[in-house]
């Protein structure tokens, strides 16, 4: 039984309490008392009371408790008065269990309809397509891929959104390197990948020849201009290398199973005509102002609510990069036309078809990848302010009963621990971590992580499983580094800066992807060896000891777990709860016989227990983009 039910049950019986005992209906708490020993759940409310009516909290839980007890209840066992006034309400464990062995016996354990069908885009990825990934990148690929997948699984309807900005200074960077500098246009060394040697070598090296030679910038200049113009050489030449690099940058998604619905390219919103109609708008509703004086004279420009000024339309009339993402986020939400056209890509490994837009005719039938209620934006926490602004400007554009909303889910950035940047080459003094450069080249790209991770990982199951073929070996040790690099960048909050270390995440205890895996392989080692699932098991009254019911209680709460997650988009809190769903399994497991038991009905209810485990488990690695395999 989902334990947010018995929660609203326990609430629904205080208030009623209340009403009938004539105190005043006060906020209080219902929440879980420090032990199992005063019951599942535990309330302040008498001390809430307490204080609005003088009178002693004992003297008040005493009477609520009395009444509570004449009331018919579903899941409430018993109600006691603990301490100074604590109320403490117990369940009946038989019935809980069953009733909460049933719910993760269901086709989807812990499914709760959050979204009812709302649309809703998931952008994310958005690198520049002059470089590869680096391990910064790819904490942006797993946070969007995740939040997709919760979403997806609390019946949202979820396209995924990958912008392609082809038209900026880092993309110019490279093409000034192959056109004006000498680079040549294949990389010399064997086994590099296109976007690596572009990113690591390319791109770099140019702009250390900007820094000591400050007149080659012009060739920057030239270049950006040119790729405003589709016919010329230098648009075409660029579009050719972009392309390259972009399908580069998409097998390190699909290698740690991120995937796409369109890939949306920036130069192909600043050919539309759109955006001068969006921009009569925003004068026509007020929401932009002229500067007639000021540093900012001549420019249309919009006022946050802290009164500081953003350029939207510079003085000499062109508009800024803020304008387009404007564009964009209503173009989002539906409040502009589709200016786009879209042709097929190609099919990606997971099965699906990639749609880009395109400057030809494209294809007349197409799904439709706008028209969102929500738009989430996953991007790091330095773009806060602008993300901020834009947030504004459409919620005052389509007014307040509407219920568009455009919602910036920000992150902290990625560092590398002080051992992980030597093991590159980076120098880091006395530091215990370092911030990454793509200009200066001080980062890790996300395709050596996981060659790295996938040759420990290749040790650890070869070594673990020595006659097992080639080809089950390379299946699980990639897995086993995926899951190490998706689980590393989502266990710690959105807000924290994370320290990257190579070393910490293969490990297969502590708080890893590859100790989920380890648990449901143990877990479900105890299924296959039992050789089937009991099937007329009705009453759970031998699993009476505190493990199995910590870890029953714990299991209860996964529908309240990822209904939160997903309302407060904290794909964070599925990791930190899958990890102590683990904790809990192994704590029971190491305590309490299971295939040895050798009362058969006790036998046959923990089998239940354990079988429930790992479902819901499984639930929770695949919205983590985490296998599950039967042993590595």
């Amino acid at each position: 039984m989902p334990f947010k039910i018995l929660k609203e049950e326990v609430k629904s019986l205080i208030e009623n309490a209340l009403k009938e005992l004539g105190y005043p209906l006060v906020e209080f708490l219902v929440q879980e008392p420090p032990s199992l020993e005063y019951g599942e759940l535990s309330s302040n409310v008498a001390f809430e009371v307490g204080r609005k009516v003088k009178k002693d909290p004992y003297e008040i839980a005493s009477k609520i408790s009395s009444k509570i007890m004449e009331f018919d209840k579903k899941n409430v066992k018993q109600v006691s008065v603990a301490g100074p006034g604590y109320l403490n309400f117990r369940v009946d464990r038989v019935e809980y269990f069953g009733k909460t062995i049933n719910h993760l016996l269901q086709e989807k354990p812990g499914y709760v309809d959050v979204g009812k069908g709302v649309r809703v885009i998931v952008e994310h990825t958005s690198v520049n397509p002059n470089k590869a990934l680096h391990i910064g990148h790819l904490r942006n690929v797993v946070i969007g891929d995740i939040v997709h997948r919760l979403l997806k699984y609390t019946n949202h309807e979820v396209i995924v959104l990958n912008y392609i900005d082809d038209s900026g200074a880092q993309v110019a960077d490279i093409i000034v390197g192959f056109k004006f500098l000498g680079f040549p246009e294949k990389p010399q060394e064997r086994g590099i990948k296109f976007d690596q040697y572009c990113g690591d070598h390319v791109y770099v090296k140019v702009n250390q020849i900007y820094a000591q030679n400050p007149q080659t910038e012009n060739y920057r200049r030239i270049v950006l201009k040119e790729m405003e113009n589709p016919s010329s050489e230098i648009y075409k030449f660029a579009k050719d290398i972009i392309e390259r690099v972009l399908i580069e940058q998409l097998k390190t998604c699909s290698e740690i199973g991120a995937y796409y619905d369109c890939l949306n390219f920036e130069s192909h919103i600043m050919f539309s005509n759109t955006w001068k109609n969006i921009f009569e708008q925003l004068k026509e509703k007020q929401l932009i102002s002229y500067c007639s004086d000021g540093k900012n004279v001549g420019c249309w420009v919009y006022r946050d609510e802290s009164g500081q000024e953003k350029v939207i339309i510079r003085s000499d009339g062109t508009a800024t990069y803020i304008a387009k993402d404007i564009l964009y986020a209503a173009w989002k939400l539906g409040l502009v036309e589709d200016f786009f056209k879209y042709e097929k890509f190609f099919v990606q490994k997971n099965g699906k078809v990639l749609w880009r837009t395109t400057l030809s005719e494209g294809e007349k039938e197409h799904p439709i990848f706008n028209n969102a209620e929500v738009a989430i934006n996953v991007i790091d926490i330095r773009q806060a302010w602008l993300q901020n602004i834009i947030s504004e400007i459409l919620k005052k554009f389509v007014g307040r009963e509407s219920n568009k909303r455009y919602i910036h889910l920000g992150y902290e950035v990625v560092s590398l621990s002080k051992d992980t940047a030597k093991e590159i080459g980076i120098e880091v003094s006395d530091k215990e971590f370092v911030h990454m450069s793509g200009r200066s080249g001080m980062y890790i790209n996300a395709d050596t992580v996981l060659e790295k991770l996938f040759k420990l990982s290749y040790e650890e199951t070869k070594k673990r499983n020595p006659d097992a073929d080639e080809k089950w070996l390379n299946e699980v040790a990639h897995s086993i580094a995926v899951s190490a690099i998706r689980y590393s960048l989502i266990r710690q909050d959105l807000g924290k800066i994370l320290v990257f270390d190579l070393e910490d995440e293969l490990k297969l205890e502590g708080d890893t992807g590859p100790y989920l895996q380890y648990t449901y392989a143990r877990a479900y080692n105890i299924i296959e060896k039992y050789g089937r699932i009991p099937e007329n098991v009705k009453v759970f009254d031998k699993l009476n000891e505190e493990e199995e019911y910590i870890l029953l209680i714990e299991l209860s709460k996964i529908r309240e777990k990822i209904e939160e997650a997903a309302i407060k988009l904290q794909p964070n809190k599925i990791a930190e709860y899958a990890h102590k769903l683990c904790l809990y399994f192994n704590t029971f497991y190491e305590k309490h016989q299971v295939l040895r038991e050798k009362d058969e009905s006790k036998r046959e209810q923990r089998i239940l227990l354990v079988y429930s485990f790992t479902r819901a488990l499984k639930t929770l690695m695949d919205i983590l983009g985490i296998e599950a395999h039967k042993r590595i």
